[in-house]
């Protein structure tokens, strides 16, 4: 199949429109229906737009060799296993994350609006990618969102600090509010010093990674990517100051793994035990949100956050980009990368035309967006 690739660029690019074009009929054709094919497509786009290249087109290889296992079930069922006015329990079935915790979040919305505060736990569910996407339903809605997530009992990447085998999830948080704002404003990070799939790019890329990031399999420092899926471990936020990454870390999972019921550790027969299903690759998250209004006006707090965003912004620069807000930096990248295309890496590429004529699909998808 040919690449429709954007030249003049410096590096070969394709446009976000033909990039999403691919993976809803790569999804359609491994069974998901056209609500979740577009789900799974705008999410993997938006991840690669906003510069989380790891969260992006990246995956799909990934979630459909899990199809193929039974491990993500396209229509699988949502369950609300248990609901009050202000919070619910959510069974995905095994579900694709991107659409189960978008149900979700819009139940815990529709709950804040009502009642001002809200919380909802999601669990069995396949990976939800980049939480922004969630905690800014949110905020584009006035409210306050926030959102972390780990996958429980399991395959895990971190090691905790002062140690040096692994036994946490890179476990993340975002937190969104509304502003005024051009760029919105929010967080989005791995508690970990990076997101174990910024390792997986590099791997793609055949490049080391920085050091810092990552120790081998006998604890020492590394530089070698390829040392992760050998045995190694990536390292919690913070170099010598790794308590506070991990401290963060833990009380993530206390919300994400322990609240939600999913579990802990790195064994999954204790999951199988426990639950007494097969262990799969199982993102619990848990949700709250916020209504700005039960506290103040809204629109005063949005101009005092746009107003508190400028103000920061006016620390003189330390290098050549200065100050830039939360959640700016992705606002800019994306508004970038859409007019300059979107670098996808030729290992991944080849995977992906793999998909693609493993069913035929070249005539369907195109050349162009």
């Amino acid at each position: 199949m040919d690449s429709p690739r954007i030249g003049g660029f410096g590096i070969p690019t394709f446009s976000p429109e033909y990039l999403e074009k691919v993976i809803r009929h790569i999804s359609l054709a491994y069974g998901a229906s056209e609500h979740e094919a577009e789900t799974v497509a705008r999410h993997l786009v938006k991840a690669n737009l906003s510069g989380h290249d790891s969260h992006g087109v990246i995956q799909m290889p990934t979630y459909v060799e899990r199809i193929k296992l039974g491990q993500i079930v396209p229509g699988a069922p949502y369950e609300v296993e248990h609901e009050t006015p202000t919070t619910a329990r959510i069974n995905g079935n095994w579900g694709f994350g991107f659409v189960v915790t978008e149900r979700a979040m819009r139940l815990a919305i529709e709950k804040a609006k009502k009642h001002n505060v809200a919380a909802v736990t999601v669990r069995y569910q396949s990976h939800i990618g980049r939480l922004a996407d969630y905690s800014m339903m949110a905020a584009e809605e006035g409210l306050i969102g926030l959102i972390t997530a780990d996958s429980g009992a399991g395959k895990k990447s971190v090691v905790p600090f002062g140690g040096r085998e692994v036994r946490l999830g890179t476990n993340p948080i975002s937190i969104a509010v509304p502003s005024n704002q051009e760029a919105p404003v929010f967080l989005d990070m791995a508690t970990s010093v990076v997101a174990s799939g910024k390792v997986g790019v590099a791997r793609a890329r055949k490049k080391e990674v920085p050091e810092g990031w990552i120790l081998d399999a006998e604890g020492n420092p590394s530089t070698d990517p390829f040392d992760l899926p050998r045995g190694g471990g990536i390292l919690p936020l913070g170099g010598d100051q790794g308590h506070k990454g991990f401290g963060l870390s833990f009380m993530v999972e206390m919300f994400s793994g322990i609240l939600t019921g999913i579990g802990y550790g790195t064994d999954p027969t204790a999951f199988e035990a426990r639950h007494g299903v097969e262990h799969r690759h199982n993102d619990g998250c848990f949700i709250a949100v916020f209504n700005v209004e039960a506290f103040r006006p809204l629109e005063e707090y949005k101009e005092d956050i746009s107003g508190f965003a400028e103000f920061v912004k006016t620390s003189p620069p330390s290098g050549d980009v200065g100050v830039q807000h939360p959640g700016e930096p992705e606002y800019l990248k994306e508004l970038r990368l859409r007019e300059e295309g979107i670098y996808i890496e030729e290992e991944t590429w080849s995977r992906i035309e793999g998909l693609i004529a493993e069913k035929g699909l070249a005539d369907a998808i195109g050349k162009s967006a």
